[in-house]
């Protein structure tokens, strides 16, 4: 089952899509509000049986699926983008020891996420923008120190992610070291639809599902991988993250890029005038197969509005 988030009248709606028809549903205004009451198959059954208005999905203005979702943690589980991205900045190892260890997240910002066709302003002071091809799981249950095999089951569905980079605010302020901080603080992609667990059941494979993962910028075809790729599963990501605490409905775990998924493995395996980075008016363009497209135009930003005055040391310290 497709669920849509969409605009109409004025008004959020939710609804099951079917060929590509939006069957809105009246119990609930957010997909949010359905995974929180844990009834989302049921719900879409009923909506689709006596939904309260059918939509072209062509003519619908589409939200990302979960517009404020409770948390968003993006983990790093593809080795290859690990290991391209330790070229650019030199790492050694290129891939570390502890990644292999464990799975390796940061908190993103729930309120950046931005819709599956929305434009993408430029950060603040940002000239080096990349685009993350991901794909991100959505948590449908409560739980806290979930097994491998409860996390599975706690998963409700999946969508597409880009998780837009400002890579010279983001390599600036991650020799703190901390971070990434404003260099991932500005716009998440997530859509187009959500699309539930047991659709992608078929397609299990490995760590993930044999599904092919894209990215154009405009009309050229950036980079390709394969979601079966992943080293490791989307259930130990959740596993993982309910480790000590508790992850709650709605909680979005996103996979990390693909390998090839974004510009900076690019520049770490060719060197960065491979391609320049993105800029106004480019179209960054991510389809994952059974999950659908999102499509993002980049659009010039603001200013920054109030420049800081750097710290003069105050040490020595004893």
């Amino acid at each position: 089952m497709r669920w849509v988030s969409l605009e109409t009248a004025g008004e959020r709606r939710v609804g099951v899509l079917a060929d590509d028809r939006i069957h809105v549903t009246g119990e609930a205004r957010t997909l949010l509000a359905l995974l929180e009451r844990g009834d989302l198959a049921e719900a879409g059954e009923r909506a689709l049986a006596d939904p309260e208005a059918v939509l072209a999905v062509d003519e619908s203005d589409l939200l990302a699926p979960l517009p404020e979702p409770p948390s968003i943690r993006d983990f790093m589980a593809f080795e290859q983008h690990v290991d391209g991205v330790g070229r650019l900045v030199g790492a050694l190892p290129l891939v570390p020891d502890v990644w292999y260890e464990q799975p390796l997240f940061y908190f993103s910002n729930p309120a950046a996420v931005v819709g599956p066709r929305e434009d993408v302003p430029m950060p603040p002071g940002c000239s080096v923008l990349d685009y993350e091809l991901e794909v991100a799981a959505v948590v449908g249950r409560s739980g806290a120190d979930l097994t491998v095999e409860d996390a599975d089951q706690a998963i409700a569905g999946y969508l597409v992610m880009n998780d837009w980079s400002a890579r010279d605010l983001q390599f600036s302020e991650m020799r703190g070291p901390l971070g990434p901080a404003k260099g991932k603080d500005s716009a998440i992609t997530l859509g187009p639809w959500f699309v539930t667990a047991d659709e992608l059941e078929p397609y299990r494979s490995r760590k993930g599902f044999d599904l092919g993962m894209s990215v154009w910028i405009s009309d050229e075809l950036m980079g390709e991988d394969r979601l079966d790729n992943l080293g490791w599963s989307f259930a130990e990501m959740v596993s993982y993250a309910s480790r000590g605490t508790r992850v709650r409905p709605g909680d979005v775990v996103g996979s990390g890029t693909c390998g090839n998924g974004c510009l900076a493995e690019l520049w770490g395996r060719h060197g960065r005038e491979a391609h320049r980075p993105l800029a106004p008016g480019d179209v960054v363009r991510m389809t994952v197969e059974g999950l659908g497209t999102i499509s993002n135009r980049v659009v010039a930003g603001g200013p920054v509005r109030a420049p800081l005055t750097q710290r003069k040391p105050a040490g020595p310290w004893k």
